[in-house]
């Protein structure tokens, strides 16, 4: 049941809000009534995505914030201002990162590349959700809900990418624990793993992608409107229910059988 329907106010932070699969989910979200916060490192982009709230909606202005979620002061920042324009919070959609330098070997990549990866989806991942488990632990009503963007590599690597999967399987080890600890304070956590949703991370799919193989292949890709209403469903579910992992990848993709 959308937010609008149950008559309350619900909001929601949406990392990586400027493009991609975060716009994507922020926009399913304006469309069915929740109150968002988009945070992002470009403000241009944060507010091309606020233009995009549907009509209709009584969703509001989103709250476009420039945060990159790899420095500690922006993400206290980031929540400090939710806390003054909402009150309250109810879903962090964990979903800012970065693939890192493409086709590269394991023993080329540079370490201040490894790095940077490392920061953006780790990192950025973890401060951002000790933010939004410090506030949902804290709120009246207590309790909200943290749902990890994953991708296909937290369970199975692509060829030359050792920083990006690393980073996706240690997301599955946040995703885990922060269900575990959040459980005393109503404080649920998913985690949403996706292959080759239509955005212009993923345009090179199209053209051709290294396989296990070694031979370039294109691959098929999916409507990335259908992560967000996934993301949807597991964000407007009551807190007593937990979707812990869901995969949502385009059918034909060779991932059942990769490797």
């Amino acid at each position: 049941m959308n937010a609008e329907l149950t008559g309350e106010t619900k909001t929601a932070v949406v990392t990586g809000a400027g493009s991609g699969i975060g716009r994507s989910v922020a926009v399913e979200l304006l469309r069915a009534g929740w109150s968002v916060a988009l945070a992002g490192r470009r403000i241009e982009t944060l507010e091309e995505t606020a233009a995009l709230t549907p009509e209709g909606t009584s969703s509001g202005t989103p709250l476009c914030v420039r945060t990159d979620v790899s420095e500690p002061q922006d993400v206290a920042a980031l929540f400090s201002s939710v806390r003054e324009n909402f009150g309250r919070l109810d879903l962090l959609f964990n979903n800012a990162g970065t693939f890192g330098p493409g086709g590269v070997p394991v023993e080329e990549l540079p370490y201040d590349a490894w790095r940077h990866v490392v920061d953006t989806n780790l990192n950025g991942a973890f401060l951002c959700a000790q933010a939004a488990f410090r506030q949902m632990k804290e709120q009246d009503p207590q309790g909200g809900r943290i749902i990890n963007n994953g991708s296909i590599s937290a369970q199975v690597p692509r060829p030359h990418s050792i920083a990006y999967t690393a980073t996706k399987h240690a997301l599955t080890g946040l995703t885990k624990s922060l269900s575990l600890d959040g459980r005393p304070y109503r404080i649920a956590c998913g985690q949403i793993d996706i292959g080759n949703a239509a955005t212009d991370m993923t345009e090179r799919m199209r053209s051709g992608i290294l396989q296990a193989n070694g031979e370039l292949m294109p691959e098929p890709v999916m409507d990335v409107s259908d992560v967000a209403r996934t993301v949807r469903h597991m964000a407007e579910l009551p807190l007593e229910a937990n979707v812990q992992f869901a995969t949502v990848l385009a059918t034909n993709m060779p991932f059942i059988g990769r490797g």
